[in-house]
């Protein structure tokens, strides 16, 4: 298949990729990103296995945001558009829109990549691997800029959880669609029942490692805005692991 400048697929609305309302769980939603931007790497000549046995590197989400208009439901059959930014010195920007069978916009996302030695876990400059694109489709899914994101109050502890084999993936960490389970888990199910997540910005810091554990936090002080700021800090050397930024919306 010849390099494209923009890369869709569909993806089909699972039982096991929704919550107990019938709404695709953000986590799922993640994994469709990872999945379809490994596929677009793939297309670009920069996918995976290239850059493994070319490169010694894998691919790491930093920083994601994701806007929401309309949560797709089970059974719903979607359509997913990605494409990448030219890279700086060190990130790959990547968007995405996601839209029904119509043609709806649905969700909003953009996100930043890095690649990072597989032995080391150091960061690699993008002109180590990056071998060019097609035409650069320069228009954004979300016109934002991404890292800006700190505690405006004071911090709670919510709960801890300790990383375990269903949490990690093929690069022996916490998976970046999981620390979605672990955010969304924050929360009870009657608030799951009377509010939706409209927007959230996510900013990974540092590897969750297996058996680790992760210290959540929450700072409600800007909830008078419908804002939530948390915080994930690993228990034992007290590294923030990752710190995300929410906008909720009663249902």
């Amino acid at each position: 298949m010849e390099p494209v400048s923009l890369y869709k697929k569909d993806y089909k609305v699972e039982i096991n990729h929704v919550d107990f309302n019938g709404d695709l769980k953000l986590s799922s939603l993640f994994t469709y990103f990872q999945n379809i931007a490994g596929l677009h790497s793939e297309n670009l000549g920069m996918g995976r296995k290239t850059l493994s046995e070319q490169y010694g590197v894998i691919w790491v989400l930093v920083r994601m945001r994701v806007d929401i208009i309309k949560y797709p439901r089970w059974k719903d059959t979607i359509t997913i558009e990605t494409w990448p930014q030219k890279p700086d010195r060190i990130g790959f920007d990547r968007d995405f829109l996601v839209k029904d069978n119509e043609g709806n916009i649905l969700i909003k996302g953009v996100s930043t990549w890095v690649v990072i030695d597989f032995e080391t876990r150091k960061l690699m400059k993008s002109k180590s691997i990056y071998t060019g694109y097609p035409t650069i489709i320069e228009k954004r899914a979300i016109d934002c800029k991404l890292g800006n994101l700190k505690s405006k109050g004071k911090l709670e502890m919510v709960y801890k959880r300790t990383v375990r084999y269903s949490d990690i993936d093929i690069n022996k960490h916490l998976n970046n669609a999981k620390y979605m389970d672990f955010i969304m888990d924050s929360f009870s199910l009657e608030e799951h029942k009377d509010f939706d997540i409209k927007s959230i910005e996510i900013s990974y810091s540092n590897e969750a490692l297996p058996d680790s554990t992760v210290t959540i936090y929450k700072d409600v002080s800007e909830i008078h805005s419908n804002i939530i700021y948390m915080e994930g800090i690993n228990e034992k050397d007290d590294k923030l692991i990752f710190k995300a930024r929410m906008e909720i919306e009663k249902k």
